[in-house]
């Protein structure tokens, strides 16, 4: 059973489960400030729910890839949109400033 840590706790999951819900049923939240109200829902399309992800995970799929190319976000800033993103195994999730965590290498959100 995969480990998520994320905001300095342990979230047990399913393997393959979708990140969103994971951080969701722990009660966190893949999104800041007013995101968690404005977002898809988990669709793909709003990029709202960008986290850095370390460890084993599913491959980017066309929808994340396409979001992920357009402003605010960066294709090379190795985030992860944790709708479409499936736990393979234990992870590190962090999630950065930003309405759609796109500061990426500052003091993650709290």
């Amino acid at each position: 059973m995969p480990t998520v840590h994320y905001r300095g706790r342990e979230i047990y999951c399913e393997r393959g489960a979708v990140l969103r819900d994971v951080l969701r049923a722990a009660g966190e939240s893949p999104h800041n400030g007013h995101s968690t109200w404005f977002n898809c829902r988990g669709g793909g399309s709003c990029g709202t729910c960008a986290v850095w992800v370390e460890g084993p995970v599913t491959y980017r799929t066309r929808k994340e890839r396409v979001r992920l190319r357009l402003p605010p976000h960066d294709p090379d800033s190795k985030l992860r949109l944790a709708c479409q993103t499936l736990v393979l195994g234990d992870l590190t999730v962090k999630k950065y400033p930003g309405f759609w965590g796109q500061h990426v290498g500052e003091e993650p959100a709290d």
